[in-house]
């Protein structure tokens, strides 16, 4: 049986987001269980307060205090489930820490996760940005979700197909506050090829002298290597991985910049080119840039962090500004991949 809802008042949400904002939630409360889940949306609703649904923290920037009711889901738990000669399905809470779930699996001897070693956040986040690195994507193993519809006030099951996957977005983000995600179950495999095509994995393992076959303990570790090397500890320095997104472009945009910019880097598919932002940005002189109290990392000009006590409109600032030089002297679009929280208000929806 599930333990009574505690609710808390005037709490500090630093220590709940990666980016280590200060913001205040007028109230907060954790759910370990959808019985506990539901009475704090109960209690909510009694009192007409919007609900703000945290995981990780890691994906998201809070633009002022929320007024309203934080939950934080920490729904635990790891089971296999339909396992067989090769593949098994791994069910996960959604509270969860992503970055040791992949470790569980990998260590099992299951492929399919571990180039999203080291992701920040939470199992029951990741379907809403549709979590990727290196190559791979959680929509590749995902089977299913099972979510709190609070449209339907019912528990209910959604496939792969349903959870409309596309680059960084997915349902949960087309439909803010309608889906709480509980747990996901993901579909693994003994003998799916490793993932080595990108190119910083590519000529990591190009390096190793060991003519054991790799394992997917082995990738996963490979990973985090090439992620420590680039990337800062959010734990460190704070920050929320890459805050812009690719562009997208279309072939006679790319025809245009290639024109110009020779040396773009970029990600060519069939009828649109995928830019690199980071590339965008650090032609404009970004990399490394600090303000005081916030900059851009000097070794990954995607990354913005927190360096002495920034606040979300501080981050928000710098966003833009570097937002305005890419598109002056681009002509190219770039998209925040963190949520923004506003002053005064509770977004209903997931985070990581």
């Amino acid at each position: 049986m599930s333990a009574s809802l505690v609710v808390r008042e005037s709490v500090d949400l630093s220590p709940f987001n990666t980016l280590g904002i200060r913001a205040r939630a007028r109230y907060f409360t954790e759910a370990s269980s959808l019985e506990q889940l539901r009475q704090a949306l109960d209690w909510a609703n009694q009192r007409a307060l919007e609900v703000l649904v945290l995981g990780g923290g890691s994906n998201l920037v809070f633009a002022g205090d929320v007024d309203g009711l934080v939950v934080r889901i920490t729904i635990s738990g790891r089971r296999w489930t339909e396992v067989d000669n090769d593949h098994a399905k791994l069910i996960l809470g959604a509270g969860e820490c992503w970055h040791d779930a992949v470790i569980y699996a990998a260590k099992a001897g299951y492929r399919g996760i571990e180039n999203m070693a080291l992701i920040p956040g939470t199992a029951g986040a990741a379907p809403v940005q549709n979590i990727g690195a290196y190559g791979a994507e959680l929509k590749d193993t995902l089977s299913s979700v099972t979510a709190w519809d609070r449209e339907n006030d019912e528990v209910v099951s959604l496939s792969n197909e349903d959870c409309c996957f596309a680059y960084r977005d997915s349902l949960f983000k087309q439909c803010p506050g309608r889906y709480i995600i509980l747990d996901v179950t993901l579909c693994l495999s003994r003998s799916a090829p490793l993932n080595l095509g990108y190119g910083d994995l590519k000529d990591y393992f190009s390096n190793r002298s060991d003519d054991k076959p790799l394992t997917p303990l082995d990738v996963a570790e490979g990973v985090m290597a090439v992620r420590r090397r680039k990337l800062p500890d959010p734990a460190v320095l704070p920050n929320v991985g890459s805050f812009f997104k690719n562009p997208v472009v279309p072939l006679e945009t790319w025809d245009r910049l290639r024109a110009d910019f020779p040396d773009i880097a970029a990600y060519p598919a069939e009828h649109s080119v995928k830019l690199a932002a980071a590339w965008l940005i650090d032609r404009c002189g970004w990399k490394g840039f600090r303000n005081g109290k916030v900059g851009v990392h000097n070794r990954q000009a995607l990354v913005l962090v927190n360096h002495a006590g920034g606040s979300g409109n501080d981050i928000l600032l710098l966003a833009g500004r570097i937002k305005d030089d890419v598109r002056g002297r681009f002509g190219v679009e770039l998209e925040m991949e963190p949520q923004v929280v506003l002053a005064t208000s509770a977004a209903s929806t997931d985070f990581q």
